[in-house]
C-alpha cells in the first residue's frame, strides 16, 4: 500500500512541479494522503490556494478516496508578502487553468473571498482544513479562530510554513496545536504541522504532543547550522521516524 501511494503521487507530482507555488513533494504527498483518508463526514477547506498547486494535491487525493469536495478559498490578489514581491497580483485565471488541466474541476469549489468573508456564511462541517494564507501571526491566529468551530471531532487541521522563517504559523501551532488539549497526534513534515481535533486530549496524548514539539524545536535549531547535505537528509529521516516511536 505504501509503495502504491508513492507511485500514485509520483504522477501527480510530475504534473504540479511546473505550477508556481511553495510546496515540497513530501508536503504535496501528505496533503494527498490526508484528503484521501477523508470519510465524507465533512468537506475539505483550503485557505490560500495561489495558483492551485496544493489544491490539486488535495483534490487528487479526495478523488482517489471518497470524493469529498474541496473548497479553495483565496481572494487571488495575493497576501501582503506577495504584493511586496510581485506588485499587483491576480492569480485566479491561472488557478482555473491549472485546475482544469488537472481534471479536478468537478471536485474543487473555488471561493474568491478572504478567509474571513468565506467563514461568515460557511455552514458545512469540515473534515480537513489546510491553512496557508497570510503568514503574519494575527492573520494566522484569525484563520484558526474562524475555522476551528467548523472542524469536526476527529477532523484534521494543517498549517503550512510552520518551520523556516515564518514566525506567525510557527507561533500559532505552538499555542493552539502542540499546547492545546483539543488536538492529538500533532506531527510535522517539512514545513507542515498538522493534528487531529478532539474534545479532550488524554494526559499521554498531551505529553506526546510536547515530545514532538521538542523534536520540532531541535530540528529548527539544527537547520540554522550549515550542515552538509547528507547530514541534513538523514536528519530529516531520523526526525520523521522519531515521531512514530512514541
Amino acid at each position: 500500500m505504501f509503495f502504491k501511494m508513492k507511485k500514485e503521487f509520483a504522477v501527480i507530482n510530475k504534473f504540479i512541479e511546473n505550477i508556481e507555488g511553495w510546496l515540497s513533494p513530501k508536503e504535496g504527498e501528505l496533503l494527498y494522503n490526508l484528503a484521501k483518508n477523508c470519510t465524507g463526514k465533512g468537506v475539505i477547506v483550503e485557505i490560500g490556494s495561489w495558483k492551485g498547486k496544493s489544491t490539486i494535491c488535495l483534490a487528487k487525493g479526495s478523488k482517489s478516496g471518497n470524493k469529498v469536495k474541496v473548497y479553495a478559498i483565496d481572494p487571488h490578489i495575493g497576501s501582503s508578502e506577495h504584493r511586496k514581491k510581485y506588485g499587483k497580483v491576480w492569480t485566479f485565471d491561472e488557478f482555473k487553468k491549472n485546475i482544469k488541466k488537472a481534471n479536478v474541476e468537478d471536485i474543487v469549489v473555488p471561493c474568491v473571498k478572504t478567509s474571513e468573508e468565506a467563514a461568515k456564511n460557511f455552514d458545512k462541517p469540515v473534515e480537513l482544513i489546510f491553512i496557508d494564507g497570510a503568514h503574519e501571526y494575527e492573520f494566522v491566529k484569525k484563520d484558526f479562530e474562524l475555522w476551528f468551530p467548523n472542524l469536526i471531532e476527529g477532523g484534521v487541521m494543517a498549517f503550512h510554513d510552520t518551520i523556516g522563517g515564518h514566525e506567525g504559523p510557527g507561533r500559532v501551532v505552538r499555542e493552539f496545536l502542540y499546547n492545546s488539549k483539543h488536538f492529538k497526534d500533532v506531527k510535522f513534515l517539512d514545513s507542515i504541522t498538522y493534528g487531529k481535533k478532539v474534545n479532550q486530549n488524554s494526559v499521554f496524548g498531551r505529553i506526546k504532543n510536547r515530545y514532538v514539539l521538542f523534536l520540532k524545536d531541535t530540528y529548527e535549531l539544527a537547520r540554522k547550522f550549515h550542515l552538509p547535505a547528507p547530514i541534513k537528509f538523514f536528519g530529516k529521516k531520523i526526525v520523521t521516524l522519531l515521531q512514530k516511536f512514541f
